[in-house]
């Protein structure tokens, strides 16, 4: 193991830390090497009051995981601005979230890890804290620098999907939706699934916005106006993508074996049907960025922190997900 991929830390008073350590406990069932950027005697004391069977060990540089990370989980060491109560987030370490995001983003962007895997944040305490974007996506990319068009992916074994708005309220989302949006989403899914999934001849389904995707304009117009352009953009350009299909039908198992990500056009119409199929391996991906970023499709469960009870299976996937595609990304690279 020579670049790992690296973990940060997230919100302390959640359950990243506890899934982090759980999920380095299951390192002989497929988890790939992780390098996890947090406070090293927290994770210690957690591992402990948790049960969790991990030993923790603190690391100068990411080189060093590979020595460790047979016997313990390697931890660059970041340094808190206040003590942590599970359940409970304090403005005070918002600082140290932060920073973790930006060593992370650094460390993959060196080459010294070959992807990202983000642990939840809690936006609202990184806000009271001065924080300055809507959340992690935005963050992210503005970090990798100008020009980036990030895209939400959420995948689970046999389904993507990709919400083309996202955190608005429903009733501005036909108002907000453009042509021009959905080509911009249809053309960096589709370079994704080349690039990081292997996909040689990606096939998108897309979700009409109405219900029976406007039957004909009698239940709306959206589709005949603003999809339809889009739709023949993207073809003009190769990409092999469907007309918009009733969203009622899109996502049963003989649908899904027609395409290989489906556009949707608003937040719940994309996650609904992904939790429905696999709520437990669910698997947030930031798409067109200059490295690989993935996140477990879940939040900060502050509800459940420190109980011992929090399910590592959406950050695992994550973590092998990441990992997957950091190599096929590598692999094109080297063709």
């Amino acid at each position: 193991m020579t670049s790992p991929v690296i973990l940060t830390m997230g919100e302390p008073a959640g359950i990243g830390g506890e899934i982090a350590l759980r999920a380095w406990a299951e390192r002989g069932h497929g988890v790939p090497p992780f390098c996890l950027i947090d406070d090293p005697a927290r994770l210690a004391a957690l591992a402990v009051t948790a049960g969790i069977p991990a030993s923790v060990r603190a690391i100068k540089t990411i080189a060093e995981a590979a020595s460790v990370w047979a016997d313990a989980v390697p931890v660059l060491p970041i340094t808190l601005g206040a003590p942590v109560t599970l359940g409970t987030p304090d403005p005070r370490n918002a600082a140290a979230v932060i920073d973790a995001i930006e060593l992370g983003v650094a460390a993959v962007m060196r080459g010294d890890a070959s992807a990202l895997v983000t642990n939840p944040i809690q936006k609202q305490t990184l806000y009271a804290a001065g924080f300055k974007h809507p959340g992690h996506t935005e963050f992210l990319a503005a970090l990798a620098g100008s020009g980036i068009e990030p895209i939400m992916m959420l995948a689970c074994p046999g389904l993507r999907v990709v919400p083309v708005t996202v955190h608005i309220p429903l009733r501005e989302v036909a108002s907000r939706l453009t042509s021009a949006a959905i080509v911009t989403a249809g053309r960096i899914t589709a370079a994704a699934l080349r690039r990081d999934f292997g996909i040689v001849a990606p096939r998108l389904g897309i979700a009409g916005l109405n219900p029976h995707a406007g039957e004909a304009g009698s239940l709306g117009d959206e589709e005949a106006r603003i999809l339809a352009p889009a739709i023949a953009a993207l073809r003009q350009e190769g990409i092999d993508i469907t007309d918009p299909a009733p969203a009622d039908s899109l996502f049963h198992a003989r649908a899904r074996s027609r395409y290989d990500a489906v556009l949707c056009m608003y937040h719940d119409q994309a996650l609904i049907p992904l939790k429905t199929i696999d709520f437990d391996r669910g698997v947030n991906i930031t798409l067109g960025l200059p490295f690989v970023r993935t996140s477990p499709d879940h939040g900060t469960a502050l509800d459940i922190a420190g109980k011992g009870i929090a399910n590592p299976e959406s950050l695992i996937a994550a973590l092998r997900l990441a990992a997957e595609m950091a190599a096929a990304r590598a692999g094109n690279r080297a063709t």
